[in-house]
């Protein structure tokens, strides 16, 4: 059931922005409490190298407590919320049109937007339910977009693609904007290839995501999880981080010599097995 939200429901960030909309209309379940949202956009005329990168992007991040938003267009927009449905991820859909199924657009989405909201996500628009989309009505689409994630994702776009008004307008929001670089031969890469000259982040995988929206990369965890392969010293500090105490402690309590016991500590770091912080340090496992 389509209904208009109130002011207190609105997506926290999306209330910061300098033209937030008058009224938002929603079907489906809101943003879940806690998850970062993530903004994927890219090329309606993707290639086989964009599907791929996406749908590898969004199977990594399956489990994350992230949302995925994207407009519902053709191109990179529906393979981003097909990729979501498919690794049990909410997604939420923002079409530049009324939310009545009507006036969606592409109509052949129409189905995509009901396979979201059985799945436990959302549809959302600043117009009125049989508002029927308009070029003039994907720009204004975009700042929601930009203005309601934490960071926007670019996959695949050519220099003057619309896509990039997104970008522009979370950079504005001061937003993360990430991009995926693609084939240097291949126009569609021109977009991503711009906005990482213009100080975007590199997206390679996605930790390189879970880096860029503030969650912890999985690429750090513990390498090598087996004690009883680490050495006699080693396993020396791994017993006495039960608890988590000061470099200076863990060094006294070790018994070694100041120069030995800091280069184990290293060595043990490099591991990914321990970390420092607020001045302790603590076994990762």
């Amino acid at each position: 059931m389509i209904r208009g939200l109130l002011p207190e429901e609105y997506p926290e960030l999306l209330k910061e922005i300098n033209d937030p909309p008058v009224q938002l209309r929603y079907e489906g379940v809101l943003p879940l409490e806690g998850n970062k949202l993530l903004a994927i956009v890219g090329s309606r005329k993707f290639t086989t190298y964009g599907r791929e990168v996406c749908e590898m992007l969004i199977a990594g991040l399956a489990d994350a407590p992230i949302t995925i938003v994207s407009g519902l267009a053709l191109g990179i927009d529906s393979v981003a919320h097909r990729a979501a449905l498919r690794v049990g991820l909410q997604t939420i859909a923002i079409p530049g049109s009324g939310l009545d199924r009507k006036v969606i657009h592409p109509r052949s989405h129409a189905s995509l937007a009901d396979e979201i909201i059985e799945n436990g996500g959302g549809l959302m628009s600043e117009y009125d339910d049989l508002m029927p989309s308009g070029v003039w009505a994907f720009p204004r689409r975009n700042r929601i977009m930009a203005g309601m994630c934490h960071a926007t994702i670019v996959i695949e776009a050519e220099k003057r693609s619309g896509t990039l008004i997104t970008s522009r307008l979370a950079t504005e929001y001061n937003r993360e904007v990430g991009a995926v670089p693609g084939p240097i031969t291949s126009p569609t890469s021109d977009g991503p290839h711009m906005l990482i000259r213009l100080g975007a982040a590199l997206i390679r995988d996605h930790n390189d995501i879970r880096e860029l929206l503030g969650l912890t990369r999985t690429d750090e965890n513990p390498t090598l999880l087996d004690v009883e392969e680490l050495s006699d010293e080693e396993k020396v500090f791994i017993k006495i981080l039960e608890k988590p105490c000061s470099r200076d402690e863990l060094i006294r309590l070790s018994k070694l010599d100041t120069g030995s016991a800091s280069a184990i500590l290293s060595l043990l770091e490099i591991k990914g097995l321990i970390k420092e912080e607020m001045g302790e340090v603590r076994k990762t496992f």
